[in-house]
């Protein structure tokens, strides 16, 4: 059966309004994509924190309706909401009928973090010819079913840290885990034990669901900050937002043991130097990393 897909590209102010009117106007599915990506390798995954708007400036969203549906209306709904579009810019197009999830994770290829760490979404399997193919630590992680999926640069900044260090038996805290990415890749490095805290129990289902996809779930506990009893640990990682990390810097001293590495990221290129200060009361050889216009600080918990 053929299907009616509306698409156009509006700013990320906008995005949740109209996708709630195209719902509420009969629309089977709603995709949000960045606009600014150049190719299809390039695109990235909607990551907007909870309760935050999308990070990008302009998304390409695209709308499934039944073939059938009325197309003036529909522009006639955009229009009262977004009266800068000109009709023009609004695409229509019949598709026929497909496993649109699949299309879609299609478009999702494998991504590498460092030496080793490789996200693969489940349609790809790592050939045996693949460069370090008998030293890659693999990740199942498909879009769709997670928050973060190493798209994001701040994701993607804590694979790279994770992938340099020796978590051969260590014990970790992922501290605002959403997915699972990290917690579950820390394992797969080595770690023995990690901790996964999220204040959204949607968090906790996905880091479950997606631990249990890449057989660690025996190696991960998972928490709402309320249950979480820390003890000190031998990693920690925490990609939340600026705002929580400063509140919650004596809390995440005291769950970083002596001597061991931690780092932060979900930070602005602007914020990090009001972070390095008020870190640096309780950990050393603070190390600033930047990707895009998003900063990761690393260091070591004074002994």
């Amino acid at each position: 059966m053929p299907f009616l897909e509306l698409s156009l590209t509006l700013r990320a102010t906008e995005q949740e309004r109209v996708e709630l009117a195209l719902e509420e106007t009969g629309a089977l599915a709603v995709t949000l994509l960045d606009a600014d990506a150049d190719t299809p390798n390039e695109l990235a995954i909607l990551e907007p924190g909870v309760g935050e708007m999308p990070l990008w400036g302009e998304i390409a969203l695209s709308a499934l309706f039944d073939a059938d549906a009325d197309r003036a209306g529909l522009l006639h709904v955009l229009a009262e909401l977004l009266p800068e579009i000109e009709p023009a810019q609004v695409r229509f197009r019949v598709v026929e009928d497909q496993d649109w999830t699949r299309a879609w994770m299609d478009q999702f290829k494998p991504m590498r973090f460092g030496r080793r760490l490789w996200i693969y979404p489940s349609t790809i399997e790592p050939g045996a010819d693949d460069a370090d193919a008998a030293d890659m630590c693999v990740v199942r992680l498909d879009p769709g079913l997670a928050f973060g999926t190493g798209t994001h640069p701040t994701t993607a900044l804590c694979l790279e840290w994770l992938d340099g260090l020796d978590l051969a038996g260590t014990h970790v805290i992922d501290y605002g885990c959403g997915s699972g990415v990290l917690a579950i890749a820390a394992i797969k490095l080595g770690a023995a034990r990690v901790d996964g805290i999220d204040n959204d129990p949607q968090a906790i289902l996905a880091s479950r669901d997606n631990a249990e996809r890449n057989g660690v779930a025996d190696h991960l506990a998972l928490y709402l900050p309320e249950e979480f009893v820390h003890a000190p640990a031998d990693v920690f990682v925490a990609n939340i937002l600026a705002g929580p990390l400063a509140a919650l810097a004596p809390r995440f001293a005291e769950c970083t043991g002596a001597g061991a590495p931690f780092a932060l990221s979900g930070i602005l290129v602007g914020q990090a130097d009001e972070l390095l200060a008020r870190y640096a009361e309780w950990f050393d050889d603070l190390v600033v990393a930047t990707r895009e216009d998003w900063v990761r600080i690393s260091g070591r918990r004074r002994a």
